[in-house]
This record gives structure tokens, sequence and C-alpha cells, in this order.
């Protein structure tokens, strides 16, 4: 009876041993999260039982839901080359309206915003700035340029490079653009590839007539935000383009930090995918980049 109940206490022993092993082996990573109600507007207060996590199809733990805190850093790139000129007075009031929206959010401070026109070449019409003044008047000096074509896949990859020499915490890009040429030379999958590793949340709004075949630009629009967990959509009329920057800011300034738990391996996950666990939320979301290995507390 002795040794029985010995070995007992051994094994007792030995389990918890290796349940407290295991448990300190968990790390914590997070996601940015945007979630939407039935009509598209962000959710106020989101719960953990809300959302589900996974990592190659393997349910994590969520440990915390918050409202994100850290500065946001957008990267705003406005097509002004020729097939923009119809639309560049509602251009000039919706650019307006959203550096205002970001730069001027009260509820996290140190919000920045760039410009980069697109026609001819990418071009920092303004730096990175949290200057509300200084930005909404850059964004109503836009127009457009005659003869020109726009570049935005190179834009993309140039404010990807700005963003990891910044070591930004929150980047996202928001691009507004026609279906006139894009004379980039670059291929889809390089930018498709820089978006998926850079942890920017990629939106685009295209204005007028939807974009055609051209396959590369096509790609990197549709699988660039899918991927990033942003927007794609077109506004056919260039008087809606107003209020869908705002639902572009409203996802931005409303984003959640959702951290969860998981097991420490050498081999990464490919796939990380944030979803609603009920009915009437959409969510979309894009992992946190280059966070440290958190033990879980």
């Amino acid at each position: 009876m002795r040794k029985t109940a010995v070995r007992g206490a051994l094994v007792a022993l030995l389990l918890a041993a290796a349940s407290g092993e295991l448990s300190s082996q968990a790390q914590q990573r997070s996601l940015y999260v945007s979630v939407l109600d039935r009509s598209g507007v962000p959710v106020a207060d989101v719960a953990r039982s809300d959302l589900t996590v996974r990592e190659d199809k393997v349910e994590r733990e969520i440990l915390s839901v918050a409202r994100a805190g850290e500065p946001l850093h957008v990267a705003l790139l406005v097509d002004n080359s020729q097939a923009a000129d119809p639309y560049i007075r509602e251009y000039r009031d919706a650019l307006a309206g959203f550096v205002t929206a970001i730069a001027g959010d009260q509820a996290v401070s140190g919000n920045q915003v760039s410009i980069i026109t697109l026609a001819d070449r990418p071009t920092v019409a303004i730096d990175y700035t949290s200057n509300v003044e200084g930005l909404t008047k850059e964004a109503r000096r836009v127009f457009a340029f005659r003869g020109s074509g726009s570049y935005l896949l190179d834009a993309i990859l140039e404010t990807l490079t700005g963003f990891r020499k910044r070591e930004v915490s929150r980047p996202a890009i928001v691009a507004v653009i026609t279906a006139g040429p894009d004379l980039s030379y670059r291929h889809y999958e390089e930018v498709v590839e820089a978006l998926r590793g850079s942890g920017a949340t990629f939106h685009v709004i295209v204005v007028g007539r939807p974009i055609g075949v051209e396959v590369d630009r096509s790609v990197v629009l549709s699988a660039g935000t899918h991927d990033t967990g942003g927007r794609y959509e077109n506004v056919l009329a260039a008087s809606a383009l107003s209020a869908r920057l705002k639902q572009v800011a409203d996802d931005l300034t409303h984003q959640y930090k959702v951290t969860y738990a998981r097991p420490q391996t050498l081999i990464p996950p490919e796939r990380i995918t944030v979803a609603a666990a009920k009915e009437g939320l959409t969510v979309r979301g894009i992992p946190v980049k280059g966070e440290h290995e958190q033990g879980r507390p």
C-alpha cells in the first residue's frame, strides 16, 4: 500500500511538472482586428467569445481583446494621374475628411498620415505628421497631371520600405485610385508577398469604372487587401468617395488588439485567421508585425 501511494504521488508530481512545463512554453501573439456589425459600423464592445483565432486551422485560446492603443501610421496613396481628372473636386473633400478623422482621432494620440501622389512617379506630398491643418491643406491641393499614368505598385513597395525603416507599430496603406493605366514595372507576387509580411493593413477604393483585367495590379488589389484585413471597394460615383473613406477611417480608428496563446515551435504557422464566433459580425485582421515572444502568465 505504501509503495502504491508513493508511486501515485510521484505520478501526480510528474504530471504537474509536465503541465507546468507546457504552460511555460505557451507564447503570446496578437492581431489587429476590425469588427463590424451588419450595417458595417464598428462594434463598440467586443468580447473574447465573439471571436475565434486559428493557426493553420487549429483554434487557439484568446487571452484578451482590447482597443488598440498604438498610434497609426497611414500612407494615403492618391492616384492623381490623368484618369483622375474628372474626380479631383470630390477627391479634395474626401481626402481632407479622411486625414482629419485619422490624425484628429481623440481616442489614440500620435496617429500620423502621409499623402503620396502616384502620377508619373510616387511623390511624397506631405510626410508623416499629426498636423491636421497641414494635412488638410495638402489634401485640398491635389490636382491631376495631364498625360500621366499611375505608379501604384511602385508606391506600395516604397511605402513598405519606409515602414520598416521607421519601425512603426501599426501601419496601414489606403489607396484611392482609378482604372487608368498603372505603369509600375513590378510583378504581382513581389508586391503581394511584401504586403503579407509587412504587418500593414491595405485598403483600396477605386473611383469610377472598375479595374479591368490588368493582371499584376488586379491580383495585388484583391489578394493584398484580402490577406491583410483590408477593404477593396469600387465607387462608381465620385460623390460617394467621402462616405467610403469615412468607413475606412472608422475601421482603422476602432481596431482591437486580440492576444492569443500558441505553443512554442520552431516552425511558424503558414496562415493565421481571425473570424466571428457569432452571426451578424464581419471580422478582418492582420498579425502584429515584429512582436517579441512573450511567456503566458
